[in-house]
């Protein structure tokens, strides 16, 4: 039986400027501020392809969120890692652009602090995702506006860095 590997995040200060790593429990566990990304896959009418974190993630378990979302690698660029990520969770691949980024802080379930300055990217798809059922407990193309209404009606429902992330694309 094999060891998990362990995961280690980029810490930033709130201009991005690297200043260490950090095992990413620790990270989560002490609310640091470290660099991830958050990326938000559209098809041509407009859709945003959702997932459901799988129910054995370690944060967030159950909750909806954007097409995918990470952290880079000490020493990997964001750009890159987000690619990584999209291929890892969801089976795709498709040309992102960086469209903003935010700094948010949120206190989750089990004493975790969510703490990141995220990137957020978008790209285009049309398909169906091959989703990673370790990562994915199921995904969904929504409309942005019923995205809109829904965490409205039931903000809990969704992991906390949806709403900034969402706000930092286009309509």
């Amino acid at each position: 039986m094999s060891t998990p590997q362990i995961e280690f995040v980029v810490l930033v200060d709130d201009q991005d400027h690297e200043v260490g790593t950090a095992e990413k429990l620790d990270a989560h566990r002490s609310g640091t501020l470290h660099r991830a990304f958050s990326i938000f896959v559209l098809n041509r009418r407009g859709q945003v392809l959702m997932q459901r974190r799988a129910s054995a993630k370690y944060h967030s378990p159950g909750l909806w969120s954007n097409t995918c979302c990470g952290h880079p690698r000490p020493g990997e660029a964001t750009i890159v890692a987000a690619s990584r990520r999209l291929r890892e969770e969801m089976g795709l691949h498709c040309a992102l652009r960086h469209v903003g980024q935010f700094v948010y802080r949120a206190e989750l379930d089990g004493g975790l602090i969510e703490h990141e300055l995220d990137h957020v990217f978008v790209g285009t798809f049309e398909g169906e995702p091959v989703a990673n059922p370790i990562e994915v407990g199921e995904w969904k193309w929504v409309d942005r506006h019923d995205l809109d209404r829904a965490l409205a009606d039931s903000p809990t429902a969704f992991t906390a860095w949806l709403r900034p992330a969402l706000n930092q694309v286009a309509r």
